[in-house]
């Protein structure tokens, strides 16, 4: 059995326009994420568990954006827009997989400015290399774990509708909406699951930002307070942007599904988020700032060598 992706346009400038814009922004995601993993990796400065988790989560979404994107591409230009009940499967698990554990590293790293402003003394106790690096294991296992569960419970259900996607790629709402079970029953399991995925991070950060803020309204120090502020302004800003979009889609009954609409929230979650999260961790970090600029101009001065 084949689906078939309906929502490419047929029009050849459209799809030309498409094909050129979707290439920038990957381009664009490719090389800032890139950027991040590299000048964390040689700024000896740089080597604390902030960055180390920043660099995680470019790290994730150089995998996430890889699963769908060049396949994207790749069917804006074929007249055949199809893809296996395997293929399909395959890619449902890699994308929602690495999607949760974006969500889950996002989780981590609000508990690390947890600790770094409310236990500023016992936090290089807690927050070792060893910690780092098994909660960034966790968060993609579980991440992929969860995921596989969920999609593994999708495939077993009959599909009765035409196989066709009104969408760009395997995602959850649309792969739903050819099944043909007990649709009430089946909507809810998938509830539960994006439940996990999505809300339980959500409550750790909502949960870690509210000790942060008591703790910041008992600085006495303004400039104490603004530091604190501005060192969890970027990551509330993404938090923002990847929840809410993730709720929107992922956390609503397929009654109130709109196909048009959700194609171009995916856009957003799939292009506009992994896009800006450099931007807004570099443009607001004078660290980061200054490591990518190194990096470039080492780069820039052994070409000329």
């Amino acid at each position: 059995m084949e689906f078939v992706f309906l929502a490419y346009p047929s029009c050849p400038e459209l799809r030309a326009l498409s094909f050129l814009g979707v290439s920038m922004a990957y381009a664009f995601i490719i090389t800032g994420n890139v950027l991040i993993v590299v000048s964390i990796q040689r700024e000896a400065r740089l080597h604390v568990p902030m960055y180390y988790f920043l660099g995680s989560l470019s790290g994730v979404e150089i995998c996430y954006t890889a699963v769908v994107v060049p396949h994207i591409l790749a069917n804006t230009l074929q007249s055949e827009k199809t893809i296996t009940l395997l293929g399909c499967a395959t890619q449902m698990v890699f994308f929602i997989g690495l999607g949760s554990a974006d969500c889950f590293i996002l989780a981590v790293m609000a508990y690390d400015r947890y600790v770094a402003i409310c236990h500023p003394l016992q936090y290089p106790l807690i927050m070792t290399l060893t910690v780092c690096v098994r909660l960034v294991v966790a968060s993609v296992v579980t991440g992929l774990f969860l995921s596989l569960q969920l999609v593994a419970f999708i495939f077993s259900l009959p599909f009765c509708q035409a196989p066709g996607i009104q969408h760009f790629f395997c995602d959850v709402p649309p792969i739903m909406s050819l099944v043909c079970a007990n649709s009430h029953f089946h909507e809810l399991s998938v509830l539960v699951a994006a439940t996990l995925a999505i809300a339980v991070p959500f409550f750790l950060i909502a949960t870690s930002y509210a000790f942060i803020v008591t703790a910041v309204l008992k600085m006495r120090s303004a400039a104490g307070r603004r530091r604190a502020f501005s060192t969890c302004s970027s990551h509330l800003t993404v938090v923002s942007l990847q929840y809410g979009c993730c709720a929107f889609v992922y956390l609503r009954p397929s009654s109130s599904h709109h196909p048009r609409q959700d194609q171009l929230i995916s856009l957003v979650y799939t292009l506009g988020t992994p896009l800006l999260n450099p931007l807004i961790y570099t443009l607001r970090n004078s660290e980061m700032k200054g490591a990518i600029g190194k990096v470039l101009a080492r780069n820039c001065g052994s070409l000329r060598g």
